[in-house]
């Protein structure tokens, strides 16, 4: 630029090559500036009326005064001075959708039509977002923080009956002392899955460290403000168990967590790309080959240091590490349910109901859960424990809690030959021998099922012994149904010797006679 000062070095070699009676041809050349620029140089020192080897002994402030004037002297640009206080509002307005840069070049030519062209908008804004985007090193302390972040490439398992293809998205947690990594696939990034990962890195490790760091993950940060975070429930009680602080990175601020976004990046080199034409059909499968690669990355030797990932983690930090507490962190929920009329409350995540003793119908209970569980209390007293089941719209029912007409409903739900006749083999081979001849009784076996109810009424109404020794006496004659054995019962016929050869013999008598008069 024509008004752009040279520097005193180069005005200095123009007197003294000009003192030495060189052409201003050459001097032009050997100073590398233009012939009208030194000119005017030249007319200015020539002015002060001293030679030029009295110019060489001044200061460079004063010599700088003779050759630099106001016409010559870079002056401040007032448009940079305002474009460069728009620079923060321009940052913030390319964060909403839809918002260019030249858009926002656009706005600006519109209120300062004399200001820059955008290709020079463009390099003044470049230069500011890279000052402003200048990095600082850390130097970590041993089992002081480990970072956590979830991958934002996920990894794929296959339906071994579907062929679905299913996204498995990727924990990785990185200790940034050794850059020692702990990576897992998990089925989603819900809560529960989360802090299981959590847990079990906390084992793989081996110990706890001191603080936790994460970016604004919705499974950790409840409200986000500027300078202060609110953790959820859940979170904090986690970090109760392990006797571990939280901390979170600035909104859209990476770099906070450097540590983890390089190990993301190596998960990347030495997980994702290996894994690219593998094909799993389940997370365990895909887990323990993701373990494998890892236990092979911790050994690989660092390039510029002695050692691996693996030697520096069980060499210096992993006895930095805070102890494991006895039991790993249970994740536990909670909500409220009425108690329906069918005796049952609804847990609103699955959409599925848990019977409760009919007892409580209409009173309001508190719902503790966790990926095993359901607990439903009403104060503190546990009324209800049942195994989670994750069925939409479905029941799970313990007969105990029924009324005693809805539990004997229920047992006829359960009828058929199969269930009439496990219950004759507790009693005995008569009783289900009986059973089986009432069964084909009917033409069809669904007709004799009232009959079977009767002959277990029996059962119930006399001890066992005796509904064994009515169904051998039933059994020496043609026919057997089931007022035939009640008959007995009631009789107490079953109680009476056994004399059934007795009551069909030919009575002696003086008129009949024997074999003697035949021959």
């Amino acid at each position: 630029m024509a008004n752009t000062p040279i520097s005193m070095d180069r005005i200095r070699r123009i007197v003294q090559l000009r003192s030495e009676g060189t052409s201003k041809l050459k001097i032009s050349k050997a100073a590398g500036i233009h012939r009208s620029i030194l000119d005017k140089y030249l007319l200015r020192l020539e002015m002060t009326g001293k030679s030029y080897p009295e110019l060489l002994l001044l200061e460079d402030a004063d010599l700088a005064s003779i050759v630099y004037t106001e016409q010559n002297t870079q002056k401040p640009d007032n448009r940079l001075q305002y474009l460069q206080k728009q620079f923060t509002y321009y940052t913030e307005q390319l964060r909403l959708p839809g918002v260019t840069r030249r858009i926002l070049w656009e706005e600006y030519k519109q209120s300062h039509p004399d200001g820059y062209g955008y290709t020079q908008f463009c390099e003044h804004f470049a230069r500011y977002n890279r000052r402003n985007k200048a990095t600082m090193h850390f130097d970590h302390r041993a089992g002081e923080y480990l970072q956590v972040d979830f991958a934002g490439k996920p990894l794929h398992i296959v339906d071994r009956y579907t062929g679905e293809i299913v996204a498995c998205p990727i924990l990785v947690c990185v200790l940034p002392f050794s850059n020692y990594p702990y990576i897992e696939a998990l089925p989603s990034t819900k809560q529960e899955y989360l802090f299981a990962a959590l847990n079990r890195c906390m084992e793989y490790l081996g110990g706890v460290p001191r603080n936790i760091l994460s970016d604004n993950m919705k499974q950790y940060i409840k409200k986000n403000e500027r300078y202060e975070f609110t953790f959820s429930e859940l979170v904090n009680q986690w970090s109760v168990h392990y006797n571990t602080n939280l901390e979170a990175t600035r909104i859209n601020a990476p770099k906070d967590k450097p540590s983890v976004e390089g190990g993301v990046y190596i998960s990347y080199l030495r997980i994702h790309a290996r894994l690219r034409n593998e094909i799993f059909h389940d997370l365990r499968e895909l887990n323990q080959r993701i373990r494998e690669l890892t236990e092979a990355h911790v050994r690989i030797p660092f390039q510029k240091q002695n050692g691996s990932r693996f030697d520096l983690f069980v060499e210096q930090e992993q006895s930095c590490l805070k102890p494991l507490p006895a039991t790993p962190f249970v994740v536990k929920h909670t909500t409220t349910g009425k108690v329906h009329m069918n005796y049952h409350v609804v847990l609103g995540e699955d959409n599925h109901r848990y019977s409760v003793p009919y007892k409580y119908i209409g009173q309001k209970t508190r719902i503790v859960y966790d990926t095993d569980y359901v607990e439903i209390f009403i104060g503190f007293s546990r009324i209800a424990l049942h195994r989670h089941n994750y069925q939409s719209g479905g029941y799970t029912t313990l007969e105990e809690h029924m009324p005693d007409k809805h539990r004997k409903y229920q047992e006829t739900l359960g009828w058929d030959a199969d269930y009439f006749l496990s219950q004759a083999e507790k009693i005995g081979q008569n009783a289900v021998e009986v059973f089986k001849r009432v069964l084909a009784s009917r033409e069809f076996v669904e007709q004799s099922y009232l009959s079977c109810k009767g002959l277990k009424r029996l059962t119930e109404r006399y001890s066992p012994d005796r509904f064994e020794a009515a169904c051998r006496r039933a059994l020496k004659g043609t026919r057997v149904n089931y007022n035939m054995i009640k008959n007995i019962l009631e009789k107490n016929l079953d109680q009476q010797e056994d004399i059934q050869e007795e009551l069909f013999s030919i009575p002696r008598h003086n008129n009949i006679r024997g074999k003697e008069s035949y021959k």
